[in-house]
């Protein structure tokens, strides 16, 4: 397998372990810098170009995009994606997470924990949203801040609020975000590969700093990790669009309250907290992708004229609940049952005598239309004030 890292810091450690960690398994791997990529659009021919000469055949991308180079760096790594190479994270997905604003507003949608969280940009309403996410104390992000620059702790309105005026006034957009007492000083770091959470550490504050990341002076202490945070954690992740991913969460009294999610997130904390080849699991993880790609159903709605891929969510009042699925009809109707998830655990294509219940999640290829009659009506949410 022919590998590519996307990093403009090769001697960085995350870079040197995942090059590492590749040729330990016999793997061809180049470490390319981001920017001396030169883009080829012609005619069903998509290209690169790398420091002026075309490049070679590429089996896999891993992207090591910083914040700064986001808007090229996402462009290079889509045009990877359109020469059908197989990237670790999405052009899309990197995009989705880099955004603080938007990561948060896609999240928002699911049933998942998140920190109550305010965007304004009119100054007159920045005491309502303060108020809206419980009221001072207050966490204040920068749009843009990594590695916990631009991350503020004001204890008071007053304070909140001349913050973020000043903050607008130098053209920084900031979220306002409610500040999670019981977790003060720490938070959890999980490392998502795939389908699962392959490290875990707790990484707490030093002195009087709340923040507590490792590049604050935090320490970090590896940690076996609750199975309602490791979902939260690979749900985030794939709500995202993520294969590869650090997901940050604080320990709320409600459970998991995810505050950021990274598609480039450091190895050097998660190796040395857990002592675990995060790096080799990375490089074990492409190789099979490569070896074994995934179906992407998005891209592939309409695989047929008319038919397509649809997930269908079982209640009590579904006609299919209770029923076989070889009774239940839909194979006269052209609908086959891919999978059933139950529990969480998915049952792939199951048997004529299989029994469908209520609660579970049917993954169905079949005509559009007959799909169409089997999707229970969108019931409006009431909306709850935070």
């Amino acid at each position: 397998m022919r590998v590519v890292i996307l990093s403009r810091s090769p001697r960085c450690y995350s870079t040197r372990r995942l090059r590492e960690a590749a040729r330990v398994r016999g793997h061809q791997v180049q470490v390319l810098d981001t920017l001396q990529f030169a883009i080829s659009m012609e005619q069903e021919n998509p290209g690169l170009l790398y420091r002026r000469r075309r490049l070679g055949e590429v089996d896999a991308v891993v992207p090591r995009i910083g914040a700064s180079v986001t808007t090229f760096g996402t462009a290079v790594v889509r045009q990877f994606q359109q020469m059908g190479v197989f990237v670790a994270n999405t052009a899309n997905s990197i995009g989705n997470s880099r955004d603080k604003l938007r990561a948060l507003q896609i999240l928002s949608k699911h049933d998942i924990g998140i920190a109550p969280t305010m965007f304004v940009r009119n100054q007159a309403d920045i005491l309502m949203a303060i108020d809206r996410v419980g009221g001072a104390p207050v966490i204040i992000k920068m749009m843009q801040g990594t590695q916990g620059v631009g991350v503020i702790l004001a204890e008071s309105n007053k304070i909140a609020e001349a913050i973020v005026e000043a903050m607008q006034g130098a053209k920084q957009s900031v979220l306002i975000q409610k500040f999670v007492a019981e977790s003060k000083g720490r938070d959890v770091r999980a490392f998502v590969v795939g389908n699962q959470v392959v490290g875990a550490m707790r990484r707490v504050a030093q002195g009087q700093e709340f923040r507590s990341n490792l590049h604050r002076g935090g320490k970090a202490e590896a940690i076996d990790l609750e199975p309602a945070y490791a979902e939260a954690a690979i749900r985030a992740a794939h709500i995202l669009g993520l294969r590869i991913a650090g997901v940050d969460m604080l320990e709320g009294a409600d459970g998991p309250q995810i505050i950021e999610v990274n598609s480039s997130p450091g190895l050097e904390g998660i190796e040395k907290a857990t002592g675990k080849d995060i790096a080799g699991i990375i490089v074990d993880y492409i190789n099979e992708q490569v070896a074994f790609p995934e179906l992407d159903l998005r891209e592939r709605m309409t695989v047929a004229h008319g038919h397509g891929v649809v997930e269908i969510q079982l209640g009590p009042h579904n006609p299919l609940t209770g029923q076989r699925i070889g009774s239940s009809g839909l194979g006269e109707r052209d609908i086959l049952v891919l999978t059933v998830e139950r529990n969480g655990e998915t049952m792939a294509v199951p048997d004529a005598n299989f029994e469908l219940l209520s609660g579970d999640r049917l993954l169905c290829f079949g005509d559009l239309a007959e799909l169409r009659t089997l999707v229970p009506p969108k019931v409006k949410k009431r909306r709850r004030r935070i």
